[in-house]
């Protein structure tokens, strides 16, 4: 992900799209609203991003000073990156939900019992995955030093956000298993 630990990787631009500098827009989030005219993101680079356009229905995306194909060709495969404070400013979250920032190093608790802490997450398909730092009690048994707890009410049974809390069931043999 990104290197910045101040900063959350939104988005990355894709291929060119039409004659005026629009490009393919792929979400890394869960808030397109996010993309509006004027909205600044960072890059990979340390680059300053204003979007000029968004249409949310076709996935295009078009930035001030990159209007013409040719210029928006140099965006292609760049990482598009907002803070914490600007996600939240920005994303309005519903009853229950909650960043994914908001999880990290949350501690994973499986019946009472430690697991380790949220190191990362990562979305593959459709589905997101915790990826957990193991605790050591459980590295030194042999146990891998880390592994992935599928973000679905099977294994998720709540998130504590004031106590950074994970509560799961069966993640034991996720993790015995890994």
């Amino acid at each position: 992900m990104n290197n910045q630990p101040s900063l959350i990787e939104v988005a990355q631009l894709g291929r060119l799209v039409g004659l005026k500098g629009e490009l393919k827009l792929h979400l890394h989030c869960d808030f397109p609203e996010q993309f509006k005219k004027g909205k600044v993101f960072q890059t990979h680079k340390g680059e300053r991003l204003e979007v000029l356009s968004y249409n949310m229905t076709k996935g295009v995306i078009s930035f001030v000073g990159y209007a013409e194909r040719e210029i928006a060709s140099k965006l292609v495969n760049t990482f598009l990156y907002t803070t914490p404070e600007n996600s939240m400013r920005d994303c309005a979250l519903k009853e229950g939900e909650f960043f994914w920032f908001d999880m990290m190093d949350a501690q994973i608790m499986d019946e009472g019992v430690c697991l380790g802490r949220v190191d990362e997450i990562e979305r593959i398909a459709v589905t997101d995955y915790l990826v957990v730092k193991t605790d050591d009690v459980f590295v030194a048994k042999g146990l891998a030093k880390h592994f992935y707890i599928p973000y679905i009410e099977r294994y998720i049974l709540s998130f504590n956000k004031e106590m950074g809390v994970v509560q799961t069931h069966d993640a034991l043999g996720i993790l015995e298993n890994s």
